[in-house]
């Protein structure tokens, strides 16, 4: 069951209480919220549906989370859900849940957290005459399109042509119509995108590391382009977030076809042989964790499991809060958890390929596959080789 399914799940549940006269609420939400437990919290995934609903239907939140918990444990695919705080339901999900997700997202593959929650909702969005703010636009109109709405483009003049040359912009945008001229149903007309410009002309970075350094930074920051920083963005070190998130994709092809080498492929499963203890790595890569002792896989692993389980209310609400940056900054967690799996995926010397190898590998191919998508809807390459 996906954080999609789930999401679904609960938001039927909460339909069949009103349905049956359990709940009184007289507007239901749209969608459920659905992201791994906070502190305090356990299972899989937690919820603050109750919480949300407890004021509408004059119910305390414990009392009506008690009352969709006892309906949510007669769902298949769900074995226990446990009520903490002041109202959340935490979920814990049969069998393997990890395998379960990474198996979802490989069979997803780059639409892996998109959805049809704006199906029908066309989106209007206008940007001034400027680069940044036309780029923001773009990579804005690609995330909704991923959640199924339709977003109508406008620009305040036609998009230079260095724009659509090098920064990708889409070269067909009306100029000159202002923002709200939409009239028909199931329209929302969003105010102009107007981001703090760039302090000086970005094209010279080209068009990935241009985009990033436009999309990373908050609408309301200044990018670090033009001045002794703007060179970072062409760094091929650790301290470049880019960079990053874009080796550590590459990583995990070159782990694909190294292990095809060695003859085995990737199977969701248990990241450690039964019986044994946490694998541990000294992090000989490129990219390690912080500190000086060994990094605990298995525990890391959870860490990733989680940020790529929450990539999709990443992607919900970087569509319903046009802002690319949180998709950009949840690219580079995704990143910098993956970097400790990646010393212990392969076999070493004269070990051979195990379940627990092939397990690693296929989490490996999962957070590549969600880098690769994120880093499509922010018009940006992923590339085999770097």
């Amino acid at each position: 069951m996906t954080p999609v399914e789930l999401s679904r799940t609960v938001l039927h549940a909460v339909r069949r209480a009103v349905d049956e006269g359990e709940l009184a609420v007289a507007v239901l939400p749209e969608r459920v919220v659905v992201a791994p437990p906070g502190p305090g919290g356990c299972g899989d995934y937690a919820t603050n549906v109750a919480l949300q609903l407890a004021r509408p239907a004059g119910q305390p939140a414990p009392a009506l989370a008690e009352l969709l918990r006892t309906r949510l444990l007669r769902t298949d695919g769900i074995s226990d859900v446990v009520v903490t705080g002041p109202g959340f339901l935490n979920i814990s999900l049969d069998g393997d849940a990890d395998g379960r997700l990474v198996r979802d997202i490989l069979r997803a593959g780059l639409r892996y957290g998109h959805s049809d929650t704006l199906a029908g909702q066309t989106v209007e969005l206008h940007a001034a005459h400027d680069a940044r703010a036309v780029v923001l636009m773009d990579a804005v109109a690609r995330v909704l399109r991923s959640q199924g709405a339709r977003p109508r483009l406008t620009c305040a003049g036609p998009p230079e042509d260095a724009w659509v040359r090098i920064l990708g912009v889409p070269s067909d945008v009306p100029s000159d119509i202002p923002a709200g001229t939409g009239t028909g149903t199931g329209t929302d007309t969003d105010a102009p995108l107007r981001p703090v410009p760039a302090p000086a002309d970005p094209t010279p970075l080209g068009r990935d590391a241009a985009r990033w350094a436009l999309l990373h930074p908050a609408p309301h920051d200044r990018p670090h382009i033009g001045d002794s920083r703007s060179e970072q963005h062409l760094a091929q070190r650790e301290t470049n977030p880019l960079f990053r998130v874009r080796y550590a994709h590459a990583r995990t092809r070159a782990l694909l076809r190294n292990a095809a080498d060695l003859g085995f492929t990737p199977e969701p499963g248990p990241l450690t042989p039964e019986g044994d203890g946490p694998l541990t790595s000294e992090g000989d890569g490129p990219l390690t964790s912080e500190g000086d002792g060994p990094v605990t896989v298995d525990g890391e692993a959870q860490g990733l499991i989680q940020l790529l389980a929450d990539h999709p209310r990443v992607l919900a609400a970087t569509a319903a809060h046009r802002a690319p940056d949180r998709l950009a900054r949840h690219l580079v967690a995704v990143a910098d958890a993956l970097a400790p799996l990646l010393p212990s995926v392969l076999p070493l010397g004269d070990e051979k390929p195990s379940a627990a190898h092939r397990a690693r590998l296929a989490l490996a191919e999962a957070a590549g596959t969600v880098l690769a998508g994120g880093l499509s809807l922010l018009g940006i390459d992923a590339p085999e080789h770097l």
